[in-house]
């Protein structure tokens, strides 16, 4: 009886200990419209306080470089949580951070590109205290990866970055920052004047939308974009985004180190259509690969050089010109609470959120090169969305690239009526609650303004 007795107080302290773990640790989510958030005004208040664009005062000036950053030993890939942190064997190729240079006389703005899933919110937080080595602020750079899921993982701590990314390495991170200051470096002094054209070519077909299974989907931002810099020496540098995940390496393949589709495309660019490209992630938050062929490599190699023949197309029709319009703009996000759900719709608390994942600090970006505009997204940002903002563009007769990971992450934004739905996008990897689709597009067309008015 005794022992009886003990057995019961031993699993009503467990019960107890469990309901007061779940009371401190839970929390339902909460609704309320964004409008009505202190973080929406906070966030308001500093868009209306960006400065305007300055005139430029001379001719685009811009410059290139790559470095290379692959690991001289394996590491954990990035992309794939059920790897459990398994480290690739063998190089397939080369990852880079390519960079291009642009000053226009009085602003000066970086375009970073990283062969990575993300750009790492740890080497954010490093290039905030070192980009002035290189005449630079955080705020002068545009960023952005490749989202490739076979590229070098172990950048962020924490028990989800490890999920993410596997065990966490200093040497990667350091390597990384390293490599992006030194592409800066190297841009900078092969600076010359430049023209420059812009292009999209469609390739609707080479996508599909992964949440389509879960109910009505509308249309994804199917364009692959382009923008052309041609010094007077002929050489010439393609900026491009598409919004095709980088997934066609199998999740089970992790023993490869490559950057799937995108390092075999830009390759193909810097062989046929320039000397230099840099690719960037569209919105890829709920589009995946229309994959073709019957080995991940073959596949890789049909989808890269399917979408290099369209562009070496449209490449020789390129109308280019000079111009002196270079803007940057940096928007410090505020958000709303982390809602990561885990029981119907209840999620956990922030503390233990931050405990898990870290609490990082997030931008959108604008970049205005001529009559293009970029803007950048701390997640994977939805295709849906990004369609849904070309309008706005076009009314003010710009081009828009819309683009993913360019600096800290979130996880993912789709749009508003997708909330409730069980899909790996809308429901596991949407952290930080409903509403953020309306919510950044409307911070995204108040950027568009903003860079709208020199």
């Amino acid at each position: 009886m005794k022992f009886l007795r003990v057995l019961v107080k031993g699993l009503l302290g467990l019960v107890v200990f469990l309901l007061l773990f779940l009371a401190v640790s839970l929390a339902p989510v909460d609704e309320t419209p964004y409008q009505q958030m202190p973080y929406y005004a906070q966030t308001k208040q500093r868009l209306a306080q960006l400065p305007k664009p300055l005139a430029g005062r001379a001719p685009l000036r811009a410059g290139w470089a790559k470095v290379n950053i692959t690991p001289g030993y394996t590491t954990p890939t990035g992309g794939y949580g059920n790897r459990l942190g398994k480290h690739w064997r063998i190089v397939s190729d080369s990852i880079y951070v390519r960079t291009i240079i642009l000053d226009n006389g009085t602003t000066k703005a970086a375009v970073v590109g990283l062969d990575l899933l993300i750009t790492p919110p740890p080497i954010v937080e490093r290039l905030k205290q070192r980009l002035p080595e290189v005449g630079l602020r955080w705020e002068n750079v545009y960023s952005g990866a490749i989202h490739s899921h076979n590229s070098t993982g172990g950048w962020i701590p924490g028990l989800v970055g490890r999920l993410i990314a596997g065990k966490y390495d200093e040497r990667i991170v350091d390597q990384i920052t390293n490599g992006i200051l030194a592409s800066i470096k190297q841009a900078q002094q092969n600076m010359a004047p430049v023209q420059i054209g812009y292009a999209q070519v469609d390739a609707t077909d080479h996508i599909y939308n992964r949440i389509e299974s879960s109910g009505p989907t509308g249309p994804l931002d199917g364009q692959f974009r382009m923008i052309k810099l041609q010094k007077a020496s002929g050489q010439s540098a393609l900026l491009c985004s598409f919004a095709g995940h980088a997934t066609l390496f199998d999740m089970r393949n992790g023993d490869y180190l490559s950057r799937d589709y995108p390092g075999s495309l830009v390759d193909r660019l810097e062989k046929k259509s320039a000397d230099f490209a840099v690719f960037l992630a569209g919105a890829v938050g709920s589009t995946g690969p229309q994959a073709r062929g019957t080995t991940d490599f073959q596949e890789i190699r049909n989808y890269a050089g399917d979408l290099a023949l369209r562009v070496e197309r449209s490449v020789p029709q390129i109308k280019l010109q000079p111009d002196s319009m270079l803007a940057v703009e940096t928007l410090p996000l505020s958000l709303r609470e982390p809602h990561a759900r885990v029981i119907g719709n209840w999620r956990v608390r922030p503390w233990l959120f931050y405990a898990l994942y870290g609490d990082y600090p997030s931008d959108l970006k604008a970049l205005r090169i001529g009559q293009t505009v970029l803007l950048g997204t701390p997640c994977d940002f939805s295709g849906e969305l990004a369609a849904e903002l070309q309008p706005a563009a076009q009314q003010k007769g710009l081009n828009l690239m819309v683009t993913s990971f360019d600096g800290g992450y979130i996880g993912y934004v789709t749009p508003d009526r997708y909330y409730d739905r069980t899909t790996y996008e809308t429901r596991d990897m949407n952290w930080f609650g409903p509403y953020n689709g309306n919510y950044f597009k409307e911070m995204m067309v108040g950027l568009l303004n903003k860079i709208d008015t020199p």
